[in-house]
């Protein structure tokens, strides 16, 4: 047996065999972190790896072929650099570890791009879209983005929203989205203005909650510093110190669009997000998003960025559905 790697002190790898590899992890808390509540992290790795794994004490036994040990090992590679850095690893880690077009630099926890660190955990870029995305919103003025479901559009530009907010960077985060149903009437719904819109909004509040906590977010919901408004409340208003979200953007119409972005003002950040195969508009060809997309495309200091179903985060099963209902709508233009 001899040791061919390290990892920071914490994972020692010796090849047995050129089928049997031992994998031994020296922190304890990291160690229940990678293999997970009854041993589910690893039974799952074992299975998108296609390997036999064997777990005992501090050691971990993956037997299969070379290919896939060395898939495995750089999983687990994987999983401790995103335990250093955020001292969780969550179940969608345990897929993106062992995708093929992963670029990660061994034994280097800088290798995750583009963290974004709130109170209750840090974010990081699961594809090389969402890196570009991170950096376009932390680095550029307006950034338009669409995609699918799943994308991390809407959650990703909360993340770095609140975050500046949170570091005193701007005064304000304004979330905004048009008040249209997804198919089904809400009926009059009675409150103030927020009371009203949150509704729309809720999408948006599930991300601000998972990172920021509840108490803390209604807090700044209450003193001002996170606003929520209609968009049709964006007209006359100039964005002076703030982070302003358009979400659900195809929904939207071209007018309204350049209205929102010709809010921006002073030190201010503006974000649109849509989804142009979710158009809930009576008439369909009013959605501005694509159209405003091309209208404002060859403008350098505007960032576009557009996903696919392979920057999908959610269940695996979304992507699926995705990819199905494009086969279909192929296939009936044919």
């Amino acid at each position: 047996m001899s040791e061919i790697s390290k990892l920071d002190q914490n994972l020692i790898i010796k090849k047995i065999d050129n089928e049997t590899h031992n994998l031994q992890i020296t922190d304890n808390e990291m160690l229940m972190s990678v293999v997970g509540q009854f041993d589910q992290n690893l039974k799952e790795l074992s299975k998108l790896t296609d390997t036999n794994v064997f777990f005992r004490g501090n050691s971990i036994t993956c037997k299969g072929s070379k290919e896939n040990i060395d898939i495995f090992c750089k999983a687990i590679e994987f999983l401790i650099n995103k335990y250093f850095i955020t001292k969780i690893i969550e179940k969608e880690d345990i897929l993106l570890s062992v995708k093929k077009n992963l670029e990660l630099e061994k034994s280097n926890v800088k290798s995750f791009k583009q963290l974004i660190r709130t109170p209750r955990k840090s974010v990081i870029a699961r594809s090389e879209k969402q890196s570009e995305y991170i950096r376009y919103l932390k680095e550029n003025d307006i950034v338009m983005s669409l995609g699918p479901a799943g994308t991390g559009k809407s959650f990703l530009a909360v993340s770095v929203g609140v975050t500046m907010l949170m570091e005193k960077k701007i005064d304000r985060v304004i979330l905004s989205r048009p008040a249209v149903e997804a198919g089904e009437k809400l009926g009059f719904l009675p409150g103030d203005m927020k009371e009203k819109v949150d509704p729309y909004l809720r999408p948006l509040y599930d991300a601000l909650y998972e990172l920021f906590g509840a108490d803390k977010i209604d807090k700044k919901i209450e003193s001002g510093e996170i606003e929520i408004a209609p968009l049709a409340f964006m007209r006359g208003r100039t964005l002076k110190n703030c982070y302003a979200i358009l979400d659900e953007a195809q929904n939207a119409t071209e007018t309204q669009i350049k209205m929102f972005l010709t809010r921006i003002g002073e030190n201010s950040k503006l974000v649109v997000n849509g989804d142009p195969s979710q158009i809930d508009l009576i008439n369909k060809s009013q959605s501005g998003l694509i159209k405003s997309k091309n209208i404002l495309k060859d403008l350098k200091e505007i960032k576009i960025v557009e996903f696919d179903h392979n920057d999908v985060v959610r269940h695996p099963l979304v992507s699926k559905i995705i990819r199905a209902y494009q086969k279909k709508s192929t296939d009936d233009k044919d």
